[in-house]
């Protein structure tokens, strides 16, 4: 395998002439941290912090500190196939511990700060972890499920006190060696179990193997505009527990040993942004749509900062002209290229300026390696240009295909027609080979970046004891792409006020996390159901665009 993933000088022919050429043993780790000419010399990842403290550490420095949590995690009993849950912001123990896991040839699963009790509680107990590596702010929410987690042998702080039986982030660091051989792995062997939300029932988790972050690679040259091998510094401000930050940024950044900004910024500040930018020196970033568009809002950015941005890649939501317009206009023409994805194969299409000319409102073209097309989900037959049909790729040898969902053997035939894994979104390809986006056939709802199943939102309302039922659904929002609405029938003889209301959101935000909680409530007297008392969720998207 060549140390890198490159790419040809037109599209035409890196599509003619791309190939995945991965050794029979491959180990992440090693791909990400002991390739490179100069791991002592070449910085790997900047970190900042709200109070301004700076670290830096190299590739050297990272592959040293996750060879001490490899060893440490093996003397808790971590073994090859073991789960080792990841609960950290940008900072990095993140991405130590899950090198550490991929090391021992154990399975990572990355976890958001701002879960609740039930989201956390679910995909611990769900995924079997035997060890949760968690920031202190995690703490709380963690005892609250602690007991209904039977598999969960230790807790490892981060910054935090270690009070009780939880073991100190610092103390693996000391105790563990600072050597550490690699697991014998194939680019298959499972590696990564990252949480997706979907319309129905609860989160799925998508199991990837050891060349999950090899298969965004090409994608992640294309949105960069094909300069990235030795170039400056990458950043993202989304959450290190999302597929969209790990594959899209931080570990193709390290694929091509390129230095990365870590900086736990809680909630989005768009002036923060431009801080850091301009402090590292930033000239590739992976921007969310929404956050991108509070960057907007902020006066004269060129002036009032000194920039090097060369290229923003963004995707989750349709990228807006306006987005376009700003970004050559009041950053001096930077590009933006959107990408597309979803957790369980991310990275499929996108745009390129260095290789074809962006069509707004278009995802772009089926990116090199990746056999994108638009099928019929029945038969998998692939339709004529022109006609909508869900987005395909084809399954067997994708590095970027996830390899089942953990414990769901028949949602993983679910989702797969003969050699197609099937997305389950809606789009028609041209003539030109441009994918346009036209629908999500399910009711995923995305906001702000985040997929959000309204299932899950729904149980967590019907908790409330004034609840009787309740349907959810997303509306489109100028700023997040869709806000949650919820349409609350309360039980008899309870009046929904603004009381009730903010009870309502207050249970979503801690029993899932912040960002699920339903911006929009409306009281109803009865919802639309089906005959098999299914809420009609298509009804109450008509109703919001009839108001």
């Amino acid at each position: 395998m060549p140390k890198y993933v490159t790419l040809d000088d037109t599209y035409e022919t890196t599509r003619e002439n791309f190939s995945w050429d991965l050794p029979e043993s491959f180990n992440i780790a090693d791909d990400l941290l002991r390739k490179h000419d100069d791991p002592k010399g070449s910085v790997a990842l900047f970190q900042a912090y709200p109070d301004g403290r700076r670290e830096t550490y190299t590739f050297h420095d990272i592959d040293v500190l996750s060879n001490r949590v490899a060893n440490a995690l093996s003397n808790l009993g971590v073994g090859f196939g073991d789960r080792v849950a990841v609960a950290v912001p940008q900072k990095p123990a993140n991405p130590i511990t899950h090198l550490a896991c991929w090391k021992l040839g154990a399975i990572s699963i990355p976890l958001s700060v701002l879960f609740g009790s039930e989201s956390l509680g679910y995909r611990l107990d769900d995924s079997g972890a035997l060890v949760a590596v968690v920031d202190a702010s995690v703490r709380p929410t963690l005892a609250d499920v602690r007991d209904d987690c039977p598999n969960l042998d230790h807790v490892v702080e981060v910054d935090g006190d270690a009070e009780g039986d939880a073991i100190d982030f610092e103390d693996l660091l000391r105790d563990g060696g600072r050597s550490f051989e690699l697991a014998e792995t194939t680019p298959e062997t499972p590696a990564i179990v990252m949480y997706t939300s979907g319309s129905t029932g609860p989160p799925k988790g998508a199991l990837h193997g050891h060349h999950v972050w090899v298969g965004h690679c090409p994608t992640y040259s294309m949105v960069f505009e094909r300069d990235v091998v030795g170039k400056t510094v990458a950043w993202t401000p989304a959450d290190w527990a999302w597929i969209g930050a790990l594959g899209d940024l931080l570990y193709p950044s390290w694929h091509y040993g390129r230095p990365v900004v870590g900086y736990p910024m809680g909630k989005f500040d768009a002036e923060e942004a431009f801080e850091i930018a301009e402090e590292f020196g930033v000239t590739d970033a992976f921007i969310p749509p929404t956050a991108i568009r509070m960057m907007m809002e902020v006066s004269d950015p060129t002036d009032a900062y000194d920039l090097d941005l060369d290229s923003i890649s963004t995707g989750g939501e349709p990228l807006t002209p306006e987005i376009l317009a700003w970004a050559e206009e009041e950053l001096a023409g930077v590009t933006v290229n959107e990408l597309y994805g979803q957790t369980e194969a991310n990275l499929l299409v996108a745009n390129c300026h260095d290789w074809f000319e962006a069509k707004p409102g278009s995802m772009g073209k089926p990116v090199p390696g990746h056999d994108v097309a638009i099928v019929d989900p029945e038969t998998g037959t692939e339709l004529p240009r022109g006609e909508v049909g869900q987005i395909a790729v084809r399954n067997p040898t994708e590095p970027a295909i996830f390899e089942e969902y953990w414990n769901e053997p028949e949602r993983t035939e679910s989702v797969r027609v003969g050699d197609w894994h099937l997305t389950g979104d809606l789009a028609v390809q041209d003539e030109d080979d441009y994918i346009w986006f036209k629908s999500r056939d399910d009711d995923l709802i995305i906001t702000s970046g985040y997929r959000v199943g309204p299932g899950e939102i729904e149980k967590a309302i019907l908790e409330h004891p004034s609840v009787e039922q309740v349907g959810v659904v997303g509306i489109p929002d100028g700023t997040r792409g869709e806000i949650i609405a919820a349409f609350v029938q309360p039980t008899s003889g309870v009046d929904g006020d603004d009381s009730l209301r903010e009870e309502i959101r207050t249970l979503v935000r801690n029993d899932l996390a912040a960002y699920e909680y339903p911006r929009r409530i409306e009281f109803v007297s009865e919802l639309p159901q089906t005959t098999t008392g299914k809420i009609q969720r298509t009804d109450l998207r008509e109703r919001t665009t009839e108001e």
